[in-house]
């Protein structure tokens, strides 16, 4: 005889367990289908994507975006701080020297290379917080699949923010009579008729001048 069946008496488990046991070992898989069958009769909770989206939280980290100023100039200034402060080496930033003739961001530097990596990308948010300008944030787009990997590597011209009505198409000067902090500060509200002038010398075809033209002609109204 075990000491185990010693301890509880001298008879062995099996008898000490009686009808009682057998019956739990009988019933213990039905108990496991109650599981099933209770859940069976709930209401439905699947989302029916993609036939049914329903709205992101306002502060989910879905795709950049590169932003602008209010008169078209790009808030992005090249300084490479994303790229760094990103841990997955995600992001590949490579400025250049603005020009009077060619001037993409307000200050001395822009952007002229941004790619993001969205095989790497794990929407941390830490380039968001680098970034000096404000000029990269994160909207509500999720739906980033691809069928090829040269796909999901954007490009600036993916993540640049479009023109809205009144911007003006870069290149073209600064407001005149501002510094970059003045754009820092939004003391900058839209294009101002030089600008406009300039664009209308340089590109006569280009399409944001109409929109640039009444966005100033109603800002003089006011």
């Amino acid at each position: 005889m075990s000491e185990s069946s010693e301890r509880a008496g001298g008879q062995p488990e099996e008898k000490r367990r009686g009808l009682g046991g057998a019956i739990g070992d009988l019933l213990a898989p039905v108990a496991g289908f109650g599981v099933t069958f209770s859940n069976m009769f709930r209401p439905t909770v699947t989302e029916q994507y993609p036939y049914v989206r329903h709205p992101t939280a306002p502060r989910y980290h879905g795709r950049h975006q590169l932003n602008r100023y209010p008169d078209g100039l790009e808030k992005c200034i090249g300084c490479e701080l994303c790229a760094w402060a990103c841990p997955a080496d995600a992001i590949f930033v490579e400025g250049a020297d603005n020009t009077p003739e060619n001037q993409h961001s307000p200050g001395e530097r822009y952007g002229a290379v941004y790619q993001i990596n969205y095989l790497r990308c794990i929407f941390c948010g830490l380039c968001i917080e680098a970034c000096p300008t404000r000029a990269l944030t994160m909207g509500n787009d999720f739906e980033l699949a691809g069928p090829t990997r040269e796909g999901l590597i954007f490009t600036k011209e993916e993540l640049l923010a479009p023109l809205t009505q009144g911007m003006l198409g870069v290149p073209h000067p600064m407001v005149e009579g501002t510094t970059d902090r003045d754009y820092y500060r939004g003391e900058v509200t839209g294009p101002t008729a030089d600008q406009i002038a300039w664009v209308e010398r340089e590109r006569p075809e280009d399409p944001t001048l109409e929109g640039a033209r009444q966005a100033a002609a109603t800002k003089a109204v006011r």
